[in-house]
């Protein structure tokens, strides 16, 4: 063994947002713990031409701005989102007033972000040094030796620029390498999933505007004049989206997802092939990017991206974070919100091992309870990608994805429950609950998909004036519960879950017998009503409805019926 001089408590591998913004927030919960971040680029890096994940929903918001302490960045230095916004898919797609939008008209009570990441991790490199954590960039690791019991950790990294190779003494060791998975590779942690689907995406120094792809006026009337680009746009078929992110640059992150059996990879894995799947399937999106063609600043591809992993944490003082352990899926923006997560429990055991705390049993428990969320996100988008070529079910699916995430993650990342959440049986069991009830919803909107499929144009399906509770869902968030408060609350927030569900299947099976089902519908029907799982959601339904009712116009794309076109 080399002779080793330097030794930290935590050595964390990988310097991109998971890695710096772990640093950060151990160095602001324990400042006397030594820190190095051991990363192979050089900083600055780029702005708008870097790295995907550049959306932001409230978990991963409330983590930057209040837990890391970055609102003044945020607010200077990036741009609000303007909320999640679909156009489901309509004939050729040539007309973007014509399309099922489901967006929200005014501002969310807790705002989220659009990140540019290069801007954002300049920031966090410059914060966590001026903290005193050991930033170390053109450093290739080159081997990590784990160690038992109470030994150190060992880990061999290379210095790039004067080529010399260092051997360094860790407690902890974090893997931040993203999806180049260092421990994960050498542990042999891979787990696949089921997810099949790619990427292509760039960035163009353009701002692309959906407001003003439609001359409509009433359309545009809508939404307030410049507000749409702040959304985080989808443009949705079978199969597939396509954003639209707008970036305090003012560059366009253009990215393309599809399902690999739909669209196969190999139909946009250049960038001519982009454009021409853009030409095919997203004209007006093609058409604007064409006039700026030389604007595009780069592109990139990611093949078969979704992937799980059989554990995170270990007793023996080694850790997982954000892409290097699991990587599910874009569509609402979930990576950063896992690693907001998985950074919290590991700064949790890290400082409770410094206090000299056994930790042992804390990484067996938060180990579960990151795996189990990481289940349930995954949920939402395996098999799920035929559906977002059928708008009523597709934004039946996204109201009620929403309502779950701020009633459950939302809800519990907030008051900063999840690192506390193996102290309370009655809040994992209602973790566990949900984990069960949401499985069968997303089943159910596959096979809703399969028997009613009607095309929809010329609806505005706005989630907040569809469902007047799901304001006090979204506040609720960061009420500033107490722990007796916010385990009734949780129970609370699964029995309406419980309720919607059945709310669901009961309107369904209700439309698609008014409207006379065919033997495929009858047969589906039928399965769904010996479904004990759905059955028990929909005898709550008829038991709260009449003293708590909720409107189902979520469930049948507003008031008044969808268009049908010819």
């Amino acid at each position: 063994m080399p002779d080793i001089s330097e030794r930290f408590d935590v050595a964390i591998l990988g310097g991109g947002i998971a890695g710096l913004t772990l640093a950060l927030q151990l160095k602001r919960t324990a400042p006397d713990l030594q820190v190095t971040v051991l990363e192979r680029a050089q900083h600055p890096v780029p702005e708008a031409a870097h790295k995907v994940g550049e959306s932001s929903v409230e978990v991963q918001a409330h983590y930057l701005r209040d837990v890391l302490g970055l609102e003044e960045h945020l607010e200077r230095d990036q741009l609000h989102k303007f909320g999640l916004r679909m156009f489901l898919t309509h004939t050729g797609n040539e007309d973007i007033s014509r399309r099922v939008e489901y967006g929200q008209v005014s501002e969310a009570p807790l705002a989220s972000y659009q990140l540019d990441r290069g801007r954002l991790e300049n920031a966090l490199g410059t914060m966590v040094a001026d903290l005193g954590v050991d930033f170390r960039q053109r450093c290739k690791v080159r081997d990590v030796q784990l160690a038992g019991g109470d030994d150190d950790h060992v880990v061999r990294v290379l210095d790039g620029e004067h080529e010399q190779e260092h051997t360094l003494r860790a407690r902890w060791v974090v893997d931040a390498t993203g999806r180049a998975g260092l421990l994960k590779r050498k542990l042999g942690l891979a787990r696949p999933v089921g997810h099949r689907a790619n990427a292509s995406w760039f960035r163009i120094e353009h701002e692309i505007d959906v407001h003003e792809w439609s001359d409509d006026e009433q359309w545009r009337a809508r939404v307030d004049g410049g507000l749409r680009r702040l959304s985080t746009n989808h443009l949705m078929g079978p199969g597939y989206w396509v954003w639209l992110i707008p970036l305090a640059s003012g560059s366009t992150s253009v990215g393309i997802v599809a399902e690999d059996e739909a669209h196969s990879f190999e139909g946009f894995n250049t960038l001519q092939r982009t454009l021409d799947w853009l030409a095919e399937h997203e004209p007006q999106c093609a058409a604007e990017v064409r006039r700026h063609l030389e604007k595009i600043q780069d592109f990139r591809v990611m093949k078969d991206y979704a992937y799980g992993c059989t554990q995170v944490y270990s007793e023996d003082r080694w850790c997982l974070t954000g892409e290097a352990g699991v990587s599910i899926d874009p569509l609402y923006s979930s990576g950063g919100d896992l690693m907001a997560i998985s950074n919290g429990l590991i700064t949790d055991l890290v400082t409770r091992d410094s206090r000299g705390e056994d930790v042992r049993e804390k990484a067996v428990a938060h180990n579960q309870v990151y795996l189990v969320l990481s289940e349930i996100w995954l949920v939402a988008y395996e098999g799920q990608y035929p559906v977002m070529g059928n708008p009523q079910v597709m934004v039946a699916k996204v109201i009620w994805d929403t309502i779950i995430y701020w009633a459950v993650p939302g809800l519990l990342f907030f008051h900063d429950k999840f690192r506390r959440l193996g102290d309370s049986p009655a809040a994992f069991a209602n973790l566990q609950r949900t984990w069960l009830l949401h499985t069968r919803v997303q089943q159910f909107f596959r096979e809703w998909h399969l028997v009613s499929n009607e095309p929809a144009s010329d609806v505005f399906a706005d989630p907040y004036s569809l469902l007047g509770f799901i304001v006090d869902l979204h506040n609720g968030m960061a009420a500033g519960l107490d722990d007796d408060e916010l385990e009734e609350q949780f129970g609370r927030n699964v029995d309406l879950l419980e309720h919607i569900a059945g709310q669901l299947v009961s309107t369904v099976v209700e439309r698609l017998e008014q409207r006379g089902a065919d033997d495929a519908a009858k047969a589906r029907i039928e399965e769904w009503r010996c479904d004990e799982l759905l059955r028990e959601a929909v005898e709550r339904y008829k038991e709260r409805d009449p003293v708590d009712p909720i409107d189902s116009a979520w469930i049948t794309l507003g008031s008044r019926p969808a268009a049908v076109t010819p």
